[in-house]
């Protein structure tokens, strides 16, 4: 597959410890947010999933997945012309991640992260 989902995340404009907490309880995962974001990366310790995030949001709670695209640019371009539109331009997040983020023609979320 040359665009795998490689990460989602669960954000919550209420408490995300105890979103964390709820997750981890209910899956058995080890969610570690000891960072400044208080930013849950959930570790699923599985073979055939993938890890993600939970972690506060005050614009409102959100579920997306992020698909790793060669370009961010050109997928954002590319999703504009589909029919999409930019949520967020490539950005920089120094020493974790390059992401941008669309939003389909009915309004889901997606991010892009460089691959």
């Amino acid at each position: 597959m040359p665009n795998p989902v490689v990460h989602w995340e669960i954000l919550t404009t209420n408490d995300a410890k105890r979103l964390q907490d709820f997750y981890a309880d209910l899956f058995d995962w080890q969610i570690d947010a000891n960072n400044p974001w208080n930013y849950g990366m959930v570790n699923t310790d599985s073979k055939g999933g993938i890890n993600g995030g939970i972690g506060p949001n005050p614009e409102g709670g959100l579920v997306t997945i992020y698909v790793q695209v060669a370009d961010l640019q050109a997928a954002l371009d590319k999703a504009e012309t589909l029919g999409g539109r930019v949520v967020m331009p490539p950005t920089e997040i120094p020493n974790v991640v390059t992401m941008a983020m669309f939003s389909d023609p009915d309004g889901n979320v997606i991010g892009l992260v460089n691959g």
